[in-house]
Parts: C-alpha cells; sequence; structure tokens
C-alpha cells in the first residue's frame, strides 16, 4: 500500500470542512475542491463526491471511494467534491477498545473517552482499527439532479450491504451538538477494509477489538461554495429528522 507523502503545511488543530451538510442534504452536491486539494488540508476524515457518486474514506494521506456495491477504489486527485471533513492525525491520543456488540455501545464509548478529557464541545476525528464481526453499510451511485433532496435520492439511488468477519477502519468523525446543521451532531462513521477493497458509511457493527487514534480539533476552516447556484438554497429550511435518516440512518 502506497501512502502520500503528507503536506507539513497542515494545521495540526484544525478540521477543514466542504460546505455544509444543510447545503449537500437539500441537494446542493456539485463540486466545490478537488480530492487533490482536499488531501492538502487533512490525511484523514469522510464525505462524498460529486453528485453524491459514492462515500468518502480519507486515510494514510489517500482518498477512496465506496460504491453502491460496497468495492471500494482510490479516487482521481481531479475528483469533484461537494461535502467532506478532514484533518491531520499528527500526535494522536491512542487507546484499546476491547469491543463493542452494536455501533451506538461503540459511540458511548468514544463519547465517554472525550468526555473525560472536558471536549465535548471540540471536533474530534478518530480511527479505529480492529476485527470487526459485522459491518452493516451503504452506498450510492451519482446523481445529476439539484434541488431534489439528499434523502429522495438515496430513496432510488443507495444500495445497503454487509462485511462478515473483516479486518479493516473505521473512521470517525465528531461534531458537537451546537454545530448540528453544519454538520451531523455527534458520531459518523465509515468504513474501509485492510486491503482497500469493501467499504461505505456505517449503519450497525459488532467490533471484536481495536485500537483507536484520536486528535481533536478546536478551529474549524469551511470552504463554502462560490458559484450562485449556492445562494438559491434556503439553508435554515431542513428538517431535523432528514439529517438524521441521510447521516445516521435513523428516522
Amino acid at each position: 500500500m502506497i501512502t502520500k507523502e503528507k503536506n507539513t503545511n497542515m494545521d495540526n488543530s484544525k478540521m477543514y470542512q466542504v460546505s455544509t451538510l444543510q447545503a449537500l442534504a437539500l441537494g446542493y452536491s456539485r463540486s466545490v475542491v478537488t480530492v487533490g486539494e482536499l488531501l492538502h488540508h487533512g490525511d484523514t476524515g469522510l464525505g462524498t463526491f460529486e453528485d453524491v457518486d459514492g462515500e468518502m474514506i480519507v486515510i494514510d494521506g489517500n482518498c477512496y471511494r465506496a460504491t453502491d456495491d460496497g468495492s471500494v477504489k482510490e479516487a482521481d486527485d481531479d475528483t469533484g467534491v461537494p461535502f467532506a471533513s478532514v484533518a491531520p492525525m499528527t500526535s494522536p491520543l491512542e487507546y484499546a477498545i476491547g469491543g463493542a456488540e452494536n455501533i451506538d455501545e461503540l459511540k458511548q464509548l468514544l463519547t465517554l473517552k472525550i468526555e473525560e478529557g472536558f471536549a465535548l464541545n471540540s471536533m474530534h476525528v478518530i480511527r479505529i482499527d480492529g476485527s470487526f464481526s459485522r459491518i452493516s453499510a451503504r452506498s450510492e451511485k451519482g446523481t445529476h439532479a439539484h434541488h431534489v433532496t439528499l434523502k429522495d435520492a438515496l430513496c432510488v439511488t443507495q444500495k445497503s450491504f454487509a462485511f462478515e468477519n473483516v479486518k479493516g477502519s473505521l473512521v470517525c468523525v465528531y461534531y458537537p451538538d451546537y454545530m448540528d446543521g453544519i454538520n451531523a451532531a455527534g458520531w459518523h462513521l465509515h468504513f474501509i477494509s485492510d486491503d482497500r477493497t469493501k467499504g461505505g458509511h456505517v449503519f450497525e457493527l459488532s467490533m471484536e477489538q481495536g485500537t483507536a487514534k484520536a486528535a481533536r480539533l478546536t478551529a474549524i476552516e469551511i470552504e463554502f461554495p462560490s458559484d450562485p447556484a449556492f445562494d438559491t438554497y434556503a439553508l435554515k429550511d431542513l428538517p431535523d429528522s432528514d439529517i438524521k435518516t441521510v447521516e445516521q440512518g435513523k428516522e
């Protein structure tokens, strides 16, 4: 596996975000930056691609696309990105996780860990390398429609799949409650297998054991779309239930 050379000019305490979740969920899925530009700002994170064409996993300074059958390929540097969150994984806090029977248990363990550090109002990127009895995930094909909500688009384009007895990595991004809408409040998890052939947006899991590397972020830079179409979206009109449905798999 080839790991790209890290950008030494990255701000180690800053989350870099492309657009906002409100914009994506309301149908703004045009390219804002390219994959190559995104990787200048972080080596670990997640997001999606232009027209919501697959789930993004950024790990070890590489960007991967999980397609609607759960297979994974590395994304080209010129691929468009409408929404993503990345950060440098520099000098992270490391700790072991004994296991988790389901995704809610894992999220509770991660939240407890950041609460112990009095950091619930900060952003976090956590990478968990481990063994999993099961990963239930999803991805989707792209759609060129605009002003069609992400929730409605995923009803047509999204497919679910599962991986059994697999080793790999979870990329976990946490935003505090007061940032809800800018991104999804709480935890958002994507998975990629050790051999970089399988992955997607995680709905459920059973983890046997894992090792976490965690970075706390105390600043954020948001790259807003610059084209006039962005200003035709009423970003406050998105119901909270839509965010939970498309990002956390909950009604």
